[in-house]
């Protein structure tokens, strides 16, 4: 039991992650599904990295220029993988007129007008959010960007969960398109959680608040225009949900 359970976490890490890991024996597609638990603790393992990079960086150098180093160390670690997602699921949502032309647009490696604004704006509003924090207290936005990033995979395995798969289930990217488990979310939830712990109650309440409401408009979109959810939507909840979060967290502080 314990060491199915450290397979799926290494499966997840594999999958959400550039870190070198363990080769996994006997490896089954339906493990990244199933892995989906731990996705938040991948997330918190690229959180911590990234938010380490920032508070070193902003002792160095200018709050800017943390923000931007921490940002890209994120984006390192993972290979640009949920930042993919989001550009892919701007360019179907916005370039496609019907749900056929929209999921063929996603599943094109090319990047569109409408990806490359999202890609940038977002990455952007994420650097600006993160500089106005450690400004502020390097801290509390090294706390707030562990939170961002655990908080967001888990909106992801929500999303996994609610939704429907929307596209075509032979190119699942997170393996077997099924629901995710009831019982995983809750896994999910709790892991996702615990840093909050270390917020002020009213920056880490505002800041779900404010992740949630952002992540829900990409998930909204996906199920009214393609019928549900693909791996790219579900990169672009998680995008959504750290650009809410950290907004809010940053207003908030700066009240």
């Amino acid at each position: 039991m314990i060491r199915q359970e450290v397979r799926l976490f290494v499966c997840a890490v594999q999958f959400l992650t550039r870190l070198p890991t363990p080769q996994l024996a006997g490896f089954q597609p339906g493990w990244i599904h199933q892995g989906a638990r731990y996705y938040p603790l991948v997330g918190q393992i690229i959180g911590g990295l990234s938010a380490l990079t920032l508070y070193i960086a902003v002792h160095v150098w200018t709050p800017w220029i943390a923000a931007l180093l921490a940002v890209g160390a994120g984006v390192a670690l993972t290979g640009g993988f949920h930042e993919d997602g989001l550009a892919d699921t701007a360019d179907g949502l916005g370039g496609g007129l019907t749900r056929n032309r929209r999921l063929e647009i996603m599943k094109d490696s090319r990047l569109g007008s409408y990806g490359a604004l999202a890609l940038g704006l977002t990455l952007a509003v994420r650097v600006a959010a993160l500089a106005m924090l450690a400004q502020a207290s390097p801290l509390l936005a090294a706390v707030a960007l562990l939170a961002a990033h655990g908080l967001g995979r888990t909106a992801a395995v929500a999303a996994m969960t609610i939704m429907p798969y929307g596209g075509d289930p032979g190119m699942a990217k997170e393996g077997q398109p099924d629901r995710a488990s009831f019982v995983g979310l809750m896994v999910a939830v709790l892991i996702g959680l615990w840093p909050l712990a270390f917020l002020p109650p009213v920056a880490g309440a505002g800041g779900l608040a404010g992740g949630l409401l952002v992540g829900a408009v990409p998930a909204w979109l996906a199920w009214r225009l393609i019928g549900g959810r693909t791996g790219d939507v579900l990169g672009a909840v998680e995008q959504a949900f750290e650009i809410g979060f950290l907004l809010a967290v940053a207003g908030l502080a700066a009240r």
